[in-house]
């Protein structure tokens, strides 16, 4: 029997059975609380009741966290004594930053019962159980969030993005099945996302081993070469080892000239600008697929661009990270005229007594030949890695002739290329599973997919 179905009244959510509510979050919830202040530098041993939990550490899009699943907790100093807690089945909501890995808005459900500190970033939500299970109603925020509905509520876009939850409270509204229907969705939803999560494994180990082939590859290439019948020596060097004979291994500083934006120039978010009259700013999230993706850098003011000629940036520059993600790199091509780097990049420029290919240099920073440097030179500091001007100055490296260097890229052109290709097809893979997902969801959190009966006999 086809069921019936009505009108919600809501766009988001749009039909939904006849038998079903919709009702306002602010209805749904018992209680909730904003994290604390504090200061992440200033670490120390403290007790249980003290330890805070980021949300930015969660693995996103997982959607049940504890203590010892997908981030890692933090201990710090704080400036109130307040006592907080977790139970389980709390919601807890990002509700500042920006980015692709602090997407505003998503939400996870705690799985214990936790005395602890949750960071200022942070809205903890209880719902009220007896209206809506907390896995349903992290379903509905999942679906919701899915369809960029928590940008409603964004209060304000000068780089940093909060989530006005006050708002949210009283106006976004969830579709409202009884309790047992509510837990006939949960459980068929886990079914299929259990075997979308493994699928998902699967495909994100498969894409893990294609990377380390092509690391593998380029490393053989540009530290041995391609000639398989040339003589070798030991280049006495911990990170490289045998390289052919007549190869040299000068050190990054007498190759390049390396500049970055010094710490006192450094941008505040509200200088982000987005008038296309203005200087481009690059950052490391603008690298895609190995050069600079002007589409979605933001854009600073004049006075900001001439502020340090050194770090304007010209065509075929090499940029490299040093803060974070360390070593991520990108090609300078089709250079609009006015270009400056924020914080966390080096611009690298051959300026020195050895002439290098663009390309190559790219090849060789992707090689572990710069991996096992950086681990070495890095060893026995602080948990927050840098890629420091001084120390990568010296970083040696494995240089053949201008000719064989040529060799090199045009062999490593094709044979990545070809690696290349079978990652974006498995990441095809992984943006059709990751909609499929969200179609599941928001077909059975609004009524338009039906849990038959007979499965729950």
């Amino acid at each position: 029997m086809t069921r019936k179905m009505k009108d919600s009244g809501i766009e988001w959510i749009g039909e939904i059975p006849e038998d079903w509510e919709v009702s306002l979050l602010k209805y749904l919830i018992v209680d909730r609380q904003g994290g604390v202040w504090g200061n992440e530098e200033n670490y120390e041993d403290i007790t249980n009741n003290r330890i805070c939990i980021r949300i930015a550490d969660f693995n996103y899009p997982e959607m049940i966290v504890n203590k010892d699943k997908g981030f890692t907790i933090r201990n710090y100093k704080k400036r109130e004594i307040i006592k907080y807690t977790l139970n389980k089945g709390d919601i807890l909501v990002e509700k500042s930053g920006g980015g692709e890995k602090t997407p505003v808005g998503r939400t996870v459900i705690w799985d214990e019962d936790i005395e602890a500190l949750y960071a200022n970033f942070i809205e903890r939500l209880r719902v009220d159980s007896s209206k809506i299970s907390p896995m349903y109603a992290q379903y509905c925020f999942y679906s919701f969030y899915g369809m960029g509905g928590s940008n409603l509520y964004f209060n304000q876009t000068t780089g940093i993005q909060n989530l006005d939850i006050t708002k949210m409270m009283g106006s976004l509204k969830f579709p409202l099945p009884n309790l047992i229907q509510q837990k006939k969705i949960v459980d068929k939803l886990n079914l299929y996302l259990d075997d979308i999560k493994s699928i998902t494994l699967t495909i994100n180990q498969e894409i893990k081993k294609l990377e380390e082939y092509k690391k593998s590859v380029i490393t053989e290439a540009v530290t041995k070469g391609l000639d398989k019948n040339v003589e070798m020596k030991d280049s006495g060097i911990e990170w490289i080892g045998e390289i052919p004979k007549h190869w040299k291994t000068p050190r990054i500083k007498d190759v390049a000239l390396l500049k970055a934006r010094i710490g006192w120039q450094g941008l505040r978010s509200d200088e982000f600008l987005y008038d296309e009259n203005l200087p481009y700013l690059i950052t490391g999230t603008d690298f895609k697929n190995g050069y600079v993706n002007w589409s979605t850098c933001v854009r600073v003011s004049e006075e900001r661009f001439h502020l340090d000629r050194n770090i304007q940036v010209k065509e075929n520059d090499l940029l490299i990270t040093k803060d974070g993600t360390i070593g991520k790199l990108a090609i300078v091509r089709n250079c609009p005229s006015k270009v400056t780097l924020n914080s966390g990049v080096f611009v690298m420029r051959n300026q020195g007594n050895y002439k290098y290919i663009d390309r190559y240099m790219y090849y060789l920073l992707q090689s572990i030949q710069f991996e096992l440097w950086f681990e070495l030179n890095d060893s026995g500091n602080s948990t927050i890695r840098h890629l420091y001007q001084k120390d990568f100055y010296n970083f040696k490296f494995t240089y053949p002739s201008i000719e064989e260097q040529k060799e090199i890229v045009d062999y490593l052109d094709k044979k990545t290329k070809t690696i290349d290709e079978s990652i974006q097809a498995k990441e095809k893979q992984l943006e059709i599973l990751e909609e499929y997902k969200k179609s599941l969801i928001y077909e059975y959190v609004t009524g338009k997919k039906e849990v038959p009966s007979e499965e729950f006999i």
